[in-house]
């Protein structure tokens, strides 16, 4: 183990190296810092307790903080010139920077943010956008672009930033280290300047599992349990069919990673979409009266909107005052939010407290006391530097889509990498309830070097030409459907099954099954058609007879299905369902 790790970062140092070596086919040089830090300091730990006493449980580690937190005698910049302007030295340090830095850590510097901390792409009008060292040409991500990358680049150990539509999680996708969003109010925001008083989150990223949760244990300051299995693993297989990376070898590391650890029993596969539809009404209600009841979106898109709709609302209470009265250089992105913010009423924010209500209760009710969601952290790549795409609302709410949950729900959320797709760093998250921070951290920690072996396993049999044939695909596809079967979902056992046809439409037990979910929705017809299509394919398919004779039955056409029943005998003499089914109705067929 110590050997693959220290052959991890000879790697990961050759990398660096070979992006400072290759600066000249990039646009920009990249600075000796990746431009990650907007200034350097130094806060010291205090000394060592005397023994026999334990030492401190940060000791030995350095981070950064973003430059959203105050540090006593230095102005706090928030990314923006003519805010360092106009306001004074801070005088005091923030809570959280000095709890760290008791707890045996050292604060090496302050990093760069998205102007105002209100980005999400990482690009910086007024500094150098942060390089990504995960992929140079790409962005950082934002709000906290500078910590992920002073992070990725192997500058700290960890780094604080806030996080309130996915400020922390969304730079640690885009540069392939681990991000923590902590449930909302579980982190001390004095000494913070506020973005979204409902929705900002301090969290941290690091590159090690282990030191992501020392640091949760300093900050969270819960009481020492005994770590606890998670019960309950929920996949949210459509979120991961709308992904442009491969999705299937995410979620199917996962799965495997799952299954090794903790057992089968626990996995269930559920379609978000429409769990968030029936849990969650006034998110319907919010498209009926911004849409004019025609949807435009997914539900999570849906949620995404929503969730920026309150950030501007609150930013714009937090800060018109002095936008208006410093008349800032800002960038358009800030300009534009803010010209909509005038524009929201109590109406629409009354909507989105309603559907943060509704998903705080949605959520903790799908994963109860040791549940794990697990979903895409974002929907698509970065976008590479200086892509225009980055100033448009449909890009904002692309890039939120899947932190909206967590946002808008309260819960805690971790972002783990998983590897490369087309030279960019993908991602997996995974969600737990509000309060479940520890838990959470504590499942990441004993499932991170399983995960990343099935990640790994996934990419060389990608890489080798091996990739999951549409067989393979269609057999897990199906396997779904059986789950979602069993637990009586008949409508989502059909959509697993027609994905399964789609895949492989040579099977007969494809068809079958469908069949015997239409025959519970009490689809006749199309149970009927399923049936005998399985028939064609395999002429001694007994539950294909079956389900074609009882489809046929509730049809009325009784001599067809007797036929059906008598075949299904000859086949299978012993089945007493055909037996009992063809003597039931030879009084319409005498």
């Amino acid at each position: 183990m110590a050997s693959q790790s220290a052959n991890l970062w000879v790697l990961l140092g050759l990398g660096l190296a070979g992006i400072l070596i290759m600066t000249r086919k990039l646009k920009k040089a990249v600075k000796a810092d990746f431009g990650a830090f907007v200034e350097r300091l130094k806060l010291l730990p205090p000394p060592q307790p005397p023994p026999p006493k334990a030492p401190h449980p940060l000791t030995g580690l350095s981070f950064a903080i973003s430059d959203v937190f105050d540090v006593n005698g230095f102005v706090t910049g928030f990314g923006n010139p003519d805010w360092s302007r106009t306001h004074e030295p801070a005088n005091q340090t923030s809570t959280v920077v000095t709890t760290l830095v008791e707890g045996g850590a050292t604060c090496t510097g302050r990093t760069v943010v998205d102007d105002m901390a209100f980005g999400i792409s990482g690009e910086q009008i007024h500094f150098d956008t942060p390089t990504n060292p995960a992929a140079p040409a790409r962005m950082p991500g934002g709000s906290s672009s500078g910590a992920a990358v002073a992070v990725a680049a192997n500058f700290v150990d960890f780094s604080l930033g806030t996080d309130a539509v996915g400020g922390v999680r969304v730079p640690a996708a885009y540069c392939g280290v681990l991000g923590f969003r902590p449930s909302h109010g579980t982190v001390s925001h004095t000494g913070i300047i506020p973005v979204s008083a409902s929705l900002d989150t301090v969290g941290w990223s690091a590159r090690d599992p282990s030191i992501l949760r020392r640091v949760g244990h300093v900050l969270l300051q819960v009481p020492f349990a005994a770590q606890r299995n998670p019960r309950n693993v929920v996949i949210a297989d459509d979120c991961f069919q709308l992904l442009k990376s491969p999705g299937d070898h995410v979620s199917q590391a996962v799965t495997k990673a799952v299954e090794k650890l903790f057992g089968r029993q626990i996995l269930r596969h559920e379609n978000l979409e429409a769990y968030l539809n029936s849990k969650v009404p006034s998110l319907k209600l919010f498209a009926d009266k911004k849409f004019n009841g025609e949807r435009k979106s997914s539900s999570t898109n849906l949620l995404a909107f929503a969730m920026h709709m309150l950030r501007r609302h609150e930013f714009k209470q937090n800060h018109l005052e002095w936008i208006n009265a410093a008349k800032p250089n800002l960038d358009p992105v800030i300009s534009s939010q803010m010209q909509g913010a005038l524009e929201i009423t109590d109406t629409n924010i009354d909507s989105c407290h309603a559907i943060r209500n509704e998903m705080r209760s949605a959520l903790n009710d799908l994963l109860k006391d040791d549940g794990i969601l697990v979903i895409p952290t974002v929907a698509e790549p970065p976008p590479k530097t200086g892509a225009k795409e980055i100033q448009s609302e449909d890009y904002q709410i692309r890039s939120c889509s899947f932190s909206s949950i967590a946002s808008m729900s309260g819960v805690c959320q971790v972002c783990v990498p998983v590897g490369f797709h087309d030279k960019c760093p993908i991602s997996v998250s995974f969600v737990a309830r509000q309060g479940g921070d520890r838990f959470l951290l504590d499942t990441i920690q004993t499932m991170y070097a399983d995960l990343q072996e099935q990640a790994e396993l996934a990419t060389k049999t990608s890489a080798s030409g091996n990739a999951l044939s549409k067989e393979t695909s269609a057999e897990m596809a199906k396997e779904k459907g059986n789950q979602a079967f069993k637990e009586k979902q008949w409508q989502k056992a059909i959509g697993f099954y027609t994905e399964a046809i789609k895949l492989n439409g040579n099977s007969a037990t494809y068809f079958s099954n469908r069949a015997a979910a239409h025959l519970e929705m009490r689809n006749f017809l199309q149970a009927e058609a399923d049936s005998s299509k399985a028939i064609d394919l395999d002429k001694k398919n007994v539950k294909a007879y079956l389900r074609r004779g009882t489809a046929r039955e509730m049809l009325g056409y009784y001599k067809e299905a007797i036929e059906d029943f008598r075949y299904a005998l000859v086949l299978e003499p012993t089945n007493k369902r055909a037996s009992l089914s063809a003597d039931r109705l030879k009084k319409f067929c005498p």
